[in-house]
C-alpha cells in the first residue's frame, strides 16, 4: 500500500513539473545533452532565436569573465593563499627613481574571489533554467504544439508568470547587497585580517584561532565577550518586556471609557516618535553629564551633595539607559495595543461582566491571551531589535563606562562592541566572529521561540 502511494506521489510530481532537469537530461536526447555544454542551442533549433541568443550570450559573457588574465579564475586561484607578494620599491636606473611595484591585496582577493563563486552559483542556476527552457521547446516543436516567441515569452511575464517578474529584482538585491557581504564577513572570521601584527594588506588563514579566542573564558578577549554577552541578554529582556508591559498598562488606562481626550494623551506620548531618535538621545546626553543640567539643578536644589554618576559608573549607566529606552519605545507598544484593543470583540467583554467576571479576570482570561497571541511576531521582533540597538546605547553612553585594557565598555553590546572592533580598532576578524555569533543565535531564538507560539501553530483558529 505504501509503495503504491509513493508511486502515485512521485507521477503527480513528476506529472506537476514534465520539464524539470531531470527529464530534460534523461529524456532530451543528443540536442539536450550538446546544450548542457552551448546554452540556448535547444532553443535556436526549435525557433526561439532571441532566446537562445541571450542564453549563449550570457554564458559567453560568464566564461569571458572566468577566463580573462585578471578574472574570476585568478581571484579564486588566489583564494587559498590569499596573497604573498609585498610592495616593492625598485631604483629606476632609466629615470634615477625609486618606484613602488605594487603587491597583492588580500582584502581584494577575498571579495573578488567570494564575488566570482557566487557568479559562477548564479550560472548554475541560470544554466538550469536554459536546459530546462531548451528541453520544453524542443518537446513542444516534437509534438507539433505551439512553440512561444520572444514577445509571448514577455507577455507571460507580465500574466501568468508575473511572480517571475516582480521577484527578480528583490532576488538580485538580496543576492548583491546581502548574500554576498554575509559571505564576505564570515569569510573574515577565519582569517588573521587585523591592525595587530601588520595584516591590514596581506593576511592569511587562521581556521578557528579566532572563535577559541573568543570562547576562551581565561583570555582577555574572552572574559570581555562574556561579560558584553550577558548584559547584552539582561538589556534585550527589560528592554522588550518592561516596554511591553508599561506600554500595554498606559494603552490599557487609555483605552478606557472613563478617560477623556483620547486623541490628546495619545498625541502627547507619541511625541518621541516625531522627534528624531538621534536628537533626543544626544540632549539626554548633555543634560546627564558631570556639568549638565540635570545634576546642577539638583545640586542647586540642595537634594545631592555630589554630582550624580550618570555615565561615569557602570550600573548608574545600565539603568540609566533601560530608563530611556523605556521613554523611547513605550509610544511604539501603545500604538501597537491600542489597535489590537480596538478589535478584541465587544461580546466577549459583554459576556465576561454577564458571568460576574471582574476586571483582572477579564484581562487575564479575554485581553491578554489576545493580545499575546497577536502581538508574538512582534514582541519577537523587538527583542532581536535590542540585541542589535545600536541608536540607544551608542548616542547616549558610547559603550561607556571604559576601563584601562579592555576593548568593550560596561554598557556595550555585541552590535557596539563589534562596530568599536571593527571601526576603531580594526580587529575585523574579531568583529567578525561576534558578528556571526549573534546572527546564528538571533537566528535559532527567533526561529525556535515563533514556530512554537499560537501565532504560528494556530494562525486561524483563536477566538
Amino acid at each position: 500500500m505504501s509503495n503504491t502511494l509513493t508511486k502515485t506521489a512521485a507521477a503527480r510530481q513528476k506529472a506537476a513539473n514534465p520539464f524539470s532537469l531531470s527529464a530534460a537530461l534523461k529524456n532530451g536526447g543528443p540536442v539536450i545533452w550538446l546544450s548542457c555544454l552551448i546554452m540556448g542551442l535547444g532553443n535556436l533549433l526549435s525557433g526561439q532565436i532571441i532566446m537562445g541568443l541571450l542564453f549563449l550570450a550570457i554564458e559567453v559573457g560568464v566564461i569571458a569573465f572566468l577566463a580573462m588574465p585578471s578574472g574570476g579564475f585568478y581571484w579564486i586561484s588566489m583564494l587559498p593563499s590569499l596573497g604573498w607578494r609585498e610592495q616593492q620599491k625598485v631604483f629606476n636606473e632609466e629615470t634615477f627613481v625609486y618606484e613602488y611595484v605594487a603587491g597583492d591585496q588580500s582584502q581584494l582577493i577575498l571579495l573578488y574571489g567570494i564575488a566570482s563563486l557566487c557568479v559562477i552559483a548564479l550560472f548554475v542556476l541560470v544554466w538550469q533554467s536554459s536546459v530546462r527552457s531548451g528541453y520544453k521547446a524542443v518537446y513542444l516543436k516534437k509534438n507539433g504544439k505551439h512553440v512561444p516567441n520572444i514577445v509571448e515569452t514577455v507577455r507571460g511575464l507580465f500574466d501568468e508568470n508575473v511572480h517571475k517578474l516582480l521577484m527578480f529584482l528583490p532576488t538580485a538585491c538580496l543576492a548583491i547587497f546581502t548574500i554576498l557581504p554575509l559571505f564576505y564577513m564570515m569569510s573574515m572570521a577565519f582569517t588573521n585580517y587585523s591592525k595587530e601584527g601588520d595584516h591590514l594588506v596581506l593576511f592569511d588563514w587562521v581556521g578557528l584561532a579566532n572563535f577559541k579566542a573568543i570562547f576562551d573564558s581565561t583570555s582577555t578577549i574572552g572574559k570581555q565577550f562574556g561579560s558584553v554577552l550577558t548584559w547584552t541578554l539582561i538589556w534585550a529582556f527589560f528592554a522588550t518586556f518592561l516596554n511591553f508591559f508599561l506600554g500595554t498598562i498606559m494603552a490599557l488606562i487609555i483605552n478606557r471609557k472613563t478617560i477623556r481626550y483620547k486623541a490628546l494623551w495619545r498625541g502627547c506620548l507619541s511625541m518621541t516618535i516625531a522627534v528624531p531618535q538621534f536628537v533626543s538621545l544626544m540632549v539626554i546626553r548633555s543634560m546627564l553629564q558631570p556639568e549638565g543640567i540635570v545634576n546642577r539643578m539638583l545640586l542647586n536644589a540642595g537634594l545631592i551633595s555630589q554630582r550624580l554618576p550618570f555615565l561615569t559608573n557602570a550600573t548608574w549607566a545600565r539603568v540609566l539607559v533601560i530608563i530611556v529606552n523605556l521613554w523611547v519605545g513605550i509610544p511604539y507598544t501603545i500604538m501597537q495595543v491600542t489597535g489590537i484593543l480596538q478589535n478584541i470583540p465587544a461580546e466577549q467583554y459583554e459576556a465576561a461582566r454577564i458571568d460576574g467576571a471582574n476586571v483582572f479576570q477579564t484581562f487575564f482570561n479575554i485581553t491578554l491571551p489576545y493580545m499575546i497571541f497577536v502581538l508574538t511576531p512582534y514582541i519577537i521582533t523587538q527583542f532581536t531589535g535590542n540585541i542589535n540597538n545600536f541608536n540607544v546605547i551608542y548616542l547616549l553612553t558610547r559603550g561607556e563606562p571604559m576601563y584601562v585594557g579592555n576593548s568593550a565598555g560596561e554598557t556595550d553590546l555585541l552590535v557596539t562592541w563589534l562596530y568599536k572592533l571593527s571601526v576603531d580598532q580594526q580587529k575585523y576578524n574579531l568583529a567578525a566572529v561576534i558578528g556571526i555569533f549573534t546572527f546564528v543565535v538571533l537566528s535559532i531564538v527567533s526561529l525556535i521561540t515563533y514556530r512554537s507560539s499560537g501565532s504560528y501553530k494556530d494562525e486561524e483558529g483563536f477566538k
